[in-house]
């Protein structure tokens, strides 16, 4: 059987702390807790369960922060899990199985996410693969009969394990934040990044994060630093800065070079919106149409879904053809309905 090394960071987290310590306690051989400023009760809940709490000065880096939190870890494997997680007793059961009879040439483990779209958190699947189980230490090993190479990329293994995501709030403003900040400091969004910084401002952002995110944006486009698709998720922001601040022309421009090439939904809802702005229904139907049935998200999942489908809904209600506008409620409410039963 493996031995374990659970390691968190947290701050003020007194109300879920517990909850996730007891569903986790057992499973584990030791427990790390990585404090980075917490004014509540965390730390003493904390001590509850472990002596081995570290304070860390908070830098703006999760990494930073994490990177401390492996290094205090001394078993075979790291599980690095949140303070918002839970782990239901089946799936404490598959934690069970999965650590006596995990095969030694495994390096990570995936595990489940799920509970993803509560509370506005910023993804677009309830339930998507995450690595959460590490070796500490990485054993390199040779391959090939010939021309012998050591083997670079790491074993993964996709496990059943479902953690259950319960945050009592969303981290979005503190998430949009802290990429403004980056950018302030003139630090170089990776790709990653860049295309999160894109998606958390389509899933969560409100109209002065757009408008505070637009330079940067634009000014990337221009970039021959970055690679197609990511000019189409900045054309994607600059578009709805654009349309928000009402500059028609400057809205055209990004629009048009993502129609130019293959489109994308978010692009169609974002015409879609402008005519429906200007009165023009029946050419913001063509591009919600065009946004739920003939192209695809770049960034939000839900630019293919309800929002052009709830435009459409609007746009056939003012034209006066409610036999349309039921039409796709019933197609809405029919995605959403599949949604749940997934």
């Amino acid at each position: 059987m493996i031995t374990i090394s659970l390691c968190m960071i947290v701050k003020n987290e007194e109300r879920v702390l517990k909850r996730c310590l007891d569903s986790v306690r057992d499973l584990v051989d030791e427990i790390i807790i990585v404090d980075t400023g917490s004014t509540d009760a965390t730390k003493r809940i904390a001590a509850g369960y472990t002596d081995k709490i570290y304070d860390f000065t908070w830098n703006d880096d999760f990494s930073a922060a994490r990177n401390f939190a492996f290094s205090k870890a001394t078993k075979e494997y790291i599980y690095s899990a949140d303070a918002d997680e839970v782990l239901s007793e089946e799936n404490r059961r598959r934690f069970r199985l999965l650590k006596e009879t995990l095969l030694p040439e495994i390096e990570i483990v995936q595990m489940k996410y799920g509970n993803q779209l509560q509370n506005g958190t910023v993804y677009n699947f309830d339930e998507e693969y995450r690595p959460k189980l590490f070796r500490r230490l990485r054993s390199f090993v040779w391959e090939e009969p010939i021309h012998e190479t050591v083997r670079l990329e790491p074993v993964v293994y996709d496990s059943d394990i479902v953690i259950t995501h319960m945050p009592e709030q969303n981290h979005a403003g503190r998430d949009l934040a802290n990429f403004r900040k980056q950018i302030a400091q003139a630090r170089l969004l990776s790709r990653r990044l860049y295309g999160m910084y894109a998606r958390e401002l389509f899933l969560v952002g409100e109209a002065r994060d757009f408008l505070e995110a637009e330079n940067y944006f634009r000014a990337e486009v221009s970039s021959p630093d970055r690679s197609a698709d990511e000019i189409t998720e900045g054309c994607c922001v600059a578009a709805r800065a654009a349309r928000l601040r009402g500059a028609a022309v400057t809205f055209f421009k990004y629009t048009s070079k993502v129609i130019a090439g293959d489109g994308c939904s978010e692009i169609c809802c974002e015409l879609g919106h402008f005519y429906e702005e200007t009165g023009d229904f029946e050419e913001a139907a063509v591009w919600y149409y065009n946004a739920a049935y003939e192209t695809q998200p770049v960034l939000a999942l839900r630019s293919s879904e309800e929002e052009p489908l709830q435009g459409l809904i609007r746009c056939y209600e003012q034209l006066g053809l409610p036999a349309q506008a039921r039409s796709y409620a019933e197609e809405l409410k029919h995605r959403q309905n599949e949604q749940t039963d997934n």
